[in-house]
């Protein structure tokens, strides 16, 4: 399968011969006199590999330049390292200005759906994504959503193939670790076409770089809101929930919940923190077939925004103008939403860690 990456690139497709998926996607961009990458707000592995993938495809394929953006921060420990290891050059998209007949294409993500900063300032070529959150892609030129697929890499890699683009190990580990971070929980979220990519591009992978990124190193406010979030945990027959009052990164909260439900008395974890006048929700599930996205953003309701996968969401309320006392009554109503649309009784609960009392 190496051998395959390394063939003659195919000349590019004329519009009237775009059939395949990514031949439609070079076939709309020939005229642009470049291309810009969009994603979501905290971009993670599946959208840094992506862009990066779309990037090397429409560079290799048309020789017309791109940029990939960054929506907000990168504050995990990981996604940090995976853009130093793999030195992606990422422009701030508030600073973005765009040239005459531009191309703008948003990639794991959809517009209008609460998961980005950027707001149609300039006008969407194309949507390229993975998840079930739907968003509003009308009059939008090119639209690919494969809710069906684990991760948006697998698309992109995809289209690589396709047109026989040869991978670098710098292209081939971002896209190899965009799909490993999104198929790895329990159970997995992944197709045969997941599996199929994994298989293609790990001979590719530059190993060192990728061990690397999966052990980057924690900063201290990682094991201190840990321990937060551990004093904080009360279970709910088999639901548990953490709050967590400060969160020096919004991806903390993530990083918690993938944790705590790997708690063998638990199916559903949820984990919220205070992050810049933020409320951070993760949410996962180790039941299958569940809609979690769905379940959370009917818990959020009207408060926010959230959405996400079956077994994996997100969500956020902003709670900058809620005092104390409020903001202990929005996280009481997002308990009883949970514990209602779960059939979940029991609304006092226990500790999971009872923090001992000092004896005299």
């Amino acid at each position: 399968m190496a051998r395959r990456s390394a063939e003659i690139s195919k000349p590019i497709v004329s519009k009237s011969a775009a059939h395949r998926a990514s031949d439609r996607f070079l076939a709309g961009l020939t005229d642009s006199p470049r291309v810009t990458f969009v994603s979501h707000v905290q971009p993670d592995p599946d959208s840094l590999g992506s862009m990066l993938g779309l990037s090397h495809l429409v560079n290799t394929r048309l020789r017309i330049p791109t940029r990939i953006t960054r929506d907000g921060l990168i504050c995990r420990a990981e996604n940090q390292e995976m853009v130093r290891a793999l030195d992606i050059e990422l422009t701030p998209i508030e600073g973005i200005t765009a040239m005459p007949h531009e191309a703008v294409v948003m990639v794991d993500s959809q517009p209008h759906t609460g998961r980005h900063s950027f707001n149609g300032e300039l006008p969407l070529y194309a949507v390229i994504d993975h998840h079930t959150t739907p968003g509003d892609v009308r009059g939008v030129p090119f639209v690919d959503l494969r809710p069906t697929l684990g991760a948006t890499c697998t698309l992109v890699t995809r289209y690589l193939i396709e047109q026989n683009v040869p991978l670098s190990p710098r292209v081939a580990t971002a896209l190899y670790y965009g799909i490993e971070t999104e198929v790895s929980g329990y159970p997995r979220e992944a197709t045969e076409a997941d599996d199929s990519a994994l298989h293609y591009l790990f001979p590719l992978v530059d190993k060192t770089a990728l061990a690397r990124i999966r052990n980057a190193k924690l900063p201290h406010s990682h094991f201190a809101v840990l321990l937060q979030a551990l004093q904080n945990s009360t279970l709910y027959d088999r639901v548990l929930i953490s709050w967590i009052d400060n969160l020096s990164q919004p991806e903390q909260a993530a990083q918690i919940v993938d944790y705590l439900v790997r708690l063998d008395q638990v199916d559903w974890a949820l984990c919220g923190g205070i992050c810049n006048g933020t409320l951070i929700l993760s949410m996962r599930t180790s039941l299958q077939g569940v809609q979690a996205g769905d379940l959370l953003r009917q818990v959020v309701g009207k408060f926010g925004k959230a959405g996400g996968h079956d077994r994996r969401a997100g969500g956020a309320i902003s709670v900058q103008k809620r005092s104390p006392n409020d903001l202990r009554h929005l996280k009481d109503e997002l308990k009883k939403r949970l514990l209602s649309a779960l059939n979940i009784a029991d609304q006092h609960g226990h500790p999971l860690v009872p923090i001992p009392t000092l004896s005299h």
